[in-house]
């Protein structure tokens, strides 16, 4: 989800990261895919969830107006053509005639029409999509219809000029706009349909959607498997290689098994754990075939929660132990010694290995090579400004795939300064961390242990302990992933992560506005109701940043460096503590090297997408994967620089 979504934390991320390292892999034959998921969707309602384990599954089975090609660039999907007015308001698109919308069983149904984004975006409103965020300032009218302002959805900025014509109004200029439409927020859905379904719409069952994209869903068994088979009626059917895609549910308790059935034929390809005790005779087997995976737009962190409200999994025995918590996470200076005193380059071994512990490792939130700001990336902005909140930030190093953190003696600096205030306050030590896990991941463990050992060490097992609470996945996703309210995150330090819905630090630093934020849940707040306990930590500093970086709408640098502000003023109130990125891991693969769709945002350009994937018979080598990596690189530069040169000729003519 990709991640235009927050993705399951600490044990299934690191499954879903597996999955998304591995993408595109090929077995034995060329268009079978096979290979592993490790997390149930429990939804397919892809205009109200905005979940990773749904759009994992939907970016196959339904598209939007544009989709991804494999450099990145937007191109036609159910939209043909576009253009944008002058004043950058009004989007106009062209519906190609010849996509139709399927049932499960491949037959057709109706033509997908104009009307269908326009049922789609009210439906959105009326159902308060998780995902409502992405849009809801951006279409006219729509936050006034939301809010209950305004009754008449036909005062949206969206409607049907005639069946194959959609056309939206924004409320202000967006030059990233189109990037939003690879989103499922704004995919179509057929308005017959969709009454008849009712409430089932969107049941965890094939036939509870409709499908107008290259797959159907053949079946979906929780926790056992789920298979995909090519639409033969598609439009673009063409492009689309594979003719099955079969997926096992893996729980990642046996790492081995992966290469196992890799090897065996029965996989397309394998995520490989180096620290298993099999891996010297794999690694002596495919020394030629390792490939590392480039780190996507994808960002993880942890993250306290600020206001735990339950405590069925706990190490605390007293209130005085969970108050001593509260106490010491609402203080910068604690957030800060545990931030300086996480090993993440240990933490990166755990999945990666001694060899390839850096290459996965990121310190922002936003990728630092995100966005440009003149001749300088995001990231070396952001270390411009870090330094102006302290000596501890000078000479600091935000790239990717090194530690910029991790230094025992800033920690044990900050944490002397952190306890003399808690104490003084009648705060009583040890500071007790409840860190839930996955007991049947067996790399969600070590990544946990890790975490534990370098900040015990570093700061004392007598002033911070970290307890791991050892659950089901069932009871790890209920009081994460899947809780749906503040009060249901039992938890004190957890994992997170947030991938790019679109084109602009916004999409990663707004899900921590105070009134809207999407991530807010996971730090115990409500969006827009725990005003004062975030006005506590700064987070109301924090937004008025976003307002004033998102208000700039003529200058891209000042916007950009704007956010770069609000990204600097973040990292060093330590609420987040940035680890990894997705992507960055080791595996072995039969498929050709780049041939999917790619893209930083959106579901249509992530690892889980197989439209454009292409397999071959022969394990693709080390040599092969860093030679099409440098064309593929030289390629995508050459391209997206003639695509930018081409929105000229989309915008309307007077």
């Amino acid at each position: 989800m990709k991640v235009s979504k927050m993705l399951l934390a600490t044990g299934v991320v690191l499954s879903a990261g597996v999955l998304l390292s591995a993408c595109g892999k090929s077995s034995s034959s060329t268009t079978t895919y096979s290979y592993v998921y490790a997390s149930d969707p429990d939804s397919l309602n892809y205009l109200t969830t905005n979940r990773a384990t749904t759009s994992d599954v939907i970016t196959n089975l339904v598209d939007g107006l544009l989709e991804n090609d494999e450099y990145g660039n937007l191109v036609p999907s159910l939209a043909e053509s576009w253009t944008v007015s002058q004043d950058g308001l009004t989007y106009t698109y062209k519906l190609r005639k010849d996509a139709k919308w399927f049932n499960v069983d491949g037959e057709e149904v109706a033509s997908v029409k104009a009307q269908d984004f326009v049922t789609g975006l009210k439906y959105v409103a009326d159902q308060k999509s998780e995902a409502l965020y992405l849009i809801q300032d951006s279409i006219s009218g729509l936050d006034a219809y939301v809010k209950g302002d305004e009754k008449d959805f036909s005062k949206v900025g969206v409607k049907a000029v005639d069946d194959y014509t959609v056309q939206y109004t924004l409320t202000r200029p967006e030059p990233y706009w189109n990037s939003k439409t690879t989103n499922n927020i704004l995919f179509p859905v057929n308005e017959e349909f969709l009454k008849s379904k009712g409430k089932d719409f969107g049941s965890v069952d094939p036939s509870s959607i409709l499908y107008n994209g290259p797959f159907l869903l053949k079946s979906l068994t929780s926790k056992s498997s789920m298979e995909f088979v090519k639409n033969p009626n598609y439009y673009d059917k063409d492009k689309v290689s594979l003719e099955h895609v079969k997926l096992t549910y893996y729980d990642g308790s046996d790492q081995e098994s992966l290469i196992r059935n890799f090897s065996d034929g029965a996989y397309s390809g394998a995520r490989l754990y180096p620290n298993t005790s099999g891996f010297a005779a794999v690694k002596k087997k495919y020394a030629d075939n390792i490939l590392y995976s480039p780190q996507d737009a994808t960002s993880y962190y942890f993250n306290f929660n600020f206001n735990r409200q339950s405590y069925n999994h706990t190490s605390k025995t007293s209130d005085d132990q969970k108050n001593a918590t509260k106490e010491a996470v609402l203080n910068k200076d604690f957030r800060q010694a545990v931030n300086f005193a996480l090993d993440r380059t240990s933490y990166g071994a755990q999945s990666n290995g001694k060899d390839g512990a850096t290459k996965l490792l990121r310190n922002t939130l936003v990728p630092p090579t995100f966005v440009q700001i003149g001749d300088q990336t995001f990231g070396q902005v952001v270390a411009s400004k870090l330094v102006n909140y302290g000596a501890e930030w000078a000479n600091i190093d935000l790239t990717d795939a090194q530690d910029a953190y991790y230094n025992p003696e800033k920690a044990k600096a900050r944490f002397a300064k952190a306890k003399e205030a808690l104490e003084s306050k009648g705060v009583q030590f040890p500071i007790h961390l409840d860190l839930p896990v996955d007991q049947a991941d067996k790399v969600s463990i070590q990544w946990a242990s890790s975490v534990k050992q370098s900040i015990e060490s570093t700061l004392g097992a007598e002033n911070v302990v970290i307890d791991l609470q050892k659950i089901s996945v069932d009871d790890l996703n209920n009081i994460t992933y899947f809780a749906n309210t503040a009060a249901q995150k039992d938890y004190d330090f957890y994992t997170g992560g947030w991938s790019a819905d679109y084109q602009d630090p916004s999409t990663y630093l707004d899900t921590l506005n105070v009134n809207n934020g999407a991530s807010l849940q996971n730090f115990g707040f409500e969006p827009g109701q725990d005003m004062d306990k975030m006005k506590e930590l700064g987070l109301d500093t924090y937004t008025k940043m976003l307002e004033e970086a998102n208000a700039e709408t003529t200058d891209v640098k000042v916007r950009y460096e704007k956010y770069a502000d609000a990204q600097a003023w973040l990292l060093d109130s330590g609420i987040i503590m940035p680890t990894i990125s997705g992507g960055g891991s080791p595996s072995v693969s039969k498929s050709k090297p780049f041939s999917r769709a790619y893209s930083l945002v959106g579901i249509k350009g992530s690892g889980f997408n197989f439209k454009y994937t292409k397999l071959r018979s022969e394990i693709v080598t080390t040599k092969e994967y860093e030679e099409a990596k440098k064309k593929w690189q030289e390629k995508t530069l050459e391209s997206n620089k003639k695509a930018q040169e081409e929105l000229a000729d989309h915008i309307e003519k007077k």
